[in-house]
């Protein structure tokens, strides 16, 4: 073991929702946990790419934004004193006998761990780029794939390209503080809720905002700043002038180092049972939208649940022989000791 290693009751690749609720579930079972994640910060897909848009299906919560669901959930763990390990990417996963795992990252560390939950979401998603000329130079100044703080939007000519829920959403959601907006799709025929559609539609009718058919095939401007596009549609050639493009196309997902643990893959997920939420590698788990079992919903929720039932089995391995005592939260003093409410 190396001198430097960190040792710990179960390492959680991921620091998504999923993840971050699995710290509590595990907290609440005196397992220790050590969180890593490849961003620079908690939160997975809610904090980098939606971190203000709206969820409105989190129990007990109306509504709430994808950064304010990663804040609640790191309140609620404090409690439990978690190590987190941001910006590192796990190079080597490897079994040590019937017992421990040993896990390497490619910032240096080291861990020992009993159990191992793999929380990455669908592992690493890249988004998918439109083939236009010289977007390179753009992105970042005036070409985004996400957004991430709204108010870098105000007052922009916003020129938005897609027909999901991705491209409707924020035509909805940047429409009232853009200068003007134009969403641009190859058809008039939408992959996104009809409630937005109508919504979009609606804003066209009262002049809001325009509506254009048609694709992107090159741009304009000066040292990363974009000043117009021009457009392929049923017209002909046209341009469109625009200091700010958002193409949403969708998301690519790329596995990575997770292809080569030797963890049996379908379809690129992990497939685990539904009373343990184990792989096929006793004692590593995998919870949330990486993983897939009949009936499967990729729901913030169903990750929750899935984190509960994999806690109860990590427990087993923690205290072999020991009996597990189920307790509820409302009413166990033990608990609210742990959790700092006695």
């Amino acid at each position: 073991m190396d001198a430097d290693t960190i040792t710990t009751d179960a390492l959680i690749i991921g620091a998504g929702p999923c993840g971050l609720f699995a710290v509590f579930e595990l907290g609440l079972l005196d397992i220790k946990c050590e969180v890593i994640d490849i961003l620079d910060r908690a939160g997975g897909q809610c904090a980098e790419l939606y971190p203000e848009k709206p969820i409105y299906d989190i129990p007990a919560l109306p509504i709430v934004t994808g950064q304010e669901l990663v804040d609640r959930l790191l309140e609620q763990i404090k409690p439990f004193k978690p190590g987190l390990h941001f910006n590192q990417m796990v190079t080597e996963l490897k079994k040590l006998g019937d017992a421990d795992f040993e896990v390497r990252t490619d910032g240096g560390l080291v861990f020992r761990s009993k159990v191992v939950v793999i929380a990455a979401g669908g592992g690493s998603f890249q988004p998918k780029k439109p083939p236009i000329p010289g977007i390179d130079s753009y992105e970042g100044k005036s070409v985004f794939y996400s957004v991430k703080k709204m108010d870098t939007f105000k007052d922009k000519d916003i020129l938005i390209v897609g027909g999901g829920d991705s491209a409707l959403d924020w035509t909805l959601n940047l429409q009232p503080i853009a200068r003007s907006l134009t969403l641009l799709h190859r058809r008039d025929d939408f992959r996104a809720a009809p409630d937005s559609v109508n919504k979009m539609r609606g804003l066209v009718k009262e002049g809001k905002m325009s509506f254009r058919l048609g694709q992107v095939t090159g741009l304009a401007g000066e040292n990363g700043d974009l000043s117009s596009v021009r457009v392929k549609g049923p017209e002909g050639d046209v341009t469109i002038a625009a200091n700010t493009l958002l193409p949403f196309f969708g998301l690519t997902m790329k596995l990575g180092p997770v292809a080569a643990w030797g963890i049996n893959l379908h379809e690129n997920l992990i497939p685990v049972d539904t009373e343990k939420f184990e792989t096929s590698v006793p004692g590593l788990f995998a919870i949330g939208d990486i993983n897939s079992y009949p009936g499967k919903l990729k729901l913030i929720l169903s990750g929750f649940h899935e984190a509960a039932l994999m806690a109860q089995q990590a427990f087993r391995y923690k205290n072999p022989g020991e009996k597990l005592l189920f307790q509820y939260t409302t009413s166990s003093s033990s608990l609210h000791k742990k959790l700092g409410v006695a």
